[in-house]
C-alpha cells in the first residue's frame, strides 16, 4: 500500500466508550488520504476486541501488552506514522469533518509553513456543543486575540498564552521528527512543552480561527488523583527551559513558583508532608497565606486534613 498523505495518531487507554466516537470523526472527513493510527496502552476494558471490528486497510491498530505510560506510548503511534503530514488527538476528542481538508491546504500551498492550529469547539459527555463554554475558552488561551495566519511571537503565543491546542493542529512530519516529537516517559504537560521546543527551533506556526475539532469536557479528568500527576509534570515541564527573554523567564518563574505551592498543598493533604512542606516553601513567595495555611495544616492528622482542606476550598471558591 503506498503512503497516504496524512497520519492521524489517537492514543488510547481503557475508553472503549469514548474511543468510537473519535474514530467515527477521523473516518467521516472530507479529505480521505489518511492513515488511522490507534496506539493502545495496554487498555484491559475490550478496546482490542472493539478495534478487531473495523475492516479498513487505513485502520493500524499498535497494542501494548502493559501500560507504557503516556507520552511513550503516543511516541509509538508517531514511529509508525508514515504520511506527510501528522495530527495525534485525544480518544475523548473529534475532529469535525473539515479539519484535514482545511489545515492540510494551507500547508499544501506553503512550505515554509511548520504547523496548522485551530481553534475547538467544548463539548460534553453527550457530544453536545457549549457555545458559552467554547467563547469563553477561545478567550482565556489567547485565541481571541491571535490573527489568522503565521504567528509572529511564536514562543509567547505557545507559553504565556498557550493558544495552540495540539489535539487541534496538524503539523508536517519532518518538522516534528526534527525536534524529537514528545518526550519520553512524561506524562503530563507533554504537549506544552513540544510547543515550546518548535517555537524555541525557530518552526513557523499558523492559526486558522475556526473552530474544526471538538474537545470534551467531562468527570474523568477532575479530582485530586488527576490533579498531583498534573501538577508533577507541570513542574517538570516549567524546570525544562531558562529563557533568553527576561519577560518569559519572569513569568516561568512565577509559574514554577506557584505550581510547586499548589503540588505542595496537594501531598500534605494526601499524607505526603514533608515533600510537601519543602515544595509549600519553595512556593512561598507565590502567595504566603497560602502557603502558611497549608504548613499549618500539616500538623494536623492525615485522616483530618482532606476534611480541612476541602471546608479550606468552599471558603475560597
Amino acid at each position: 500500500m503506498s503512503n497516504r498523505k496524512v497520519s492521524i495518531c489517537i492514543p488510547t487507554f481503557n475508553r472503549i466508550d469514548l474511543l468510537p466516537f473519535a474514530i467515527e470523526s477521523v473516518l467521516k472527513q472530507t479529505y480521505q488520504d489518511f492513515e488511522l493510527i490507534i496506539c493502545d496502552d495496554g487498555s484491559n476494558d475490550g478496546t482490542a476486541e472493539l478495534m478487531s471490528k473495523y475492516e479498513d486497510n487505513r485502520i493500524k491498530y499498535i497494542r501494548h501488552d502493559r501500560n507504557i505510560g503516556k507520552s511513550n506510548n503516543m511516541r509509538s503511534g508517531f514511529d509508525a506514522a508514515t504520511g506527510d503530514y501528522f495530527i495525534k488527538f485525544d480518544d475523548d476528542d473529534r475532529l469535525t469533518p473539515d479539519f484535514i481538508a482545511q489545515t492540510s491546504s494551507i500547508l499544501e500551498k506553503d512550505s515554509n509553513i511548520d504547523f496548522v492550529g485551530t481553534d475547538h469547539w467544548i463539548i460534553d459527555i453527550n457530544n453536545v456543543r457549549d457555545e458559552a463554554k467554547t467563547h469563553e475558552n477561545s478567550r482565556l488561551w489567547g485565541r481571541k486575540d491571535l490573527a489568522e495566519g503565521v504567528v509572529d511571537n511564536l514562543l509567547e503565543a505557545v507559553f504565556i498564552n498557550q493558544s495552540f491546542q495540539i489535539g487541534a493542529t496538524l503539523f508536517r512530519r519532518q518538522t516534528v521528527v526534527e525536534v524529537g516529537f514528545m518526550q519520553p516517559n512524561w506524562q503530563n504537560c507533554e504537549d506544552n512543552d513540544l510547543f515550546v521546543r518548535l517555537a524555541l527551533a525557530g518552526k513557523k506556526g499558523y492559526y486558522l480561527p475556526k473552530l474544526l475539532m471538538e474537545y470534551r469536557l467531562h468527570a474523568q479528568q477532575q479530582g485530586i488523583n488527576r490533579a498531583i500527576p498534573y501538577l508533577t509534570g507541570k513542574q517538570q515541564y516549567l524546570q525544562s527551559y531558562k529563557f533568553d527573554s527576561q519577560k518569559l523567564e519572569n513569568i516561568r518563574l512565577q509559574r514554577l513558583k506557584e505550581t510547586q505551592l499548589l503540588l505542595g498543598l496537594r501531598l500534605i493533604e494526601t499524607g505526603e508532608t514533608d515533600k510537601g512542606r519543602q515544595l509549600v516553601l519553595a512556593g512561598k513567595s507565590f502567595s504566603t497565606a497560602k502557603a502558611w495555611t497549608g504548613l499549618g495544616l500539616s500538623l494536623l492528622p492525615v485522616s483530618l486534613r482532606g476534611k480541612a482542606f476541602g471546608a479550606l476550598r468552599k471558603v475560597r471558591g
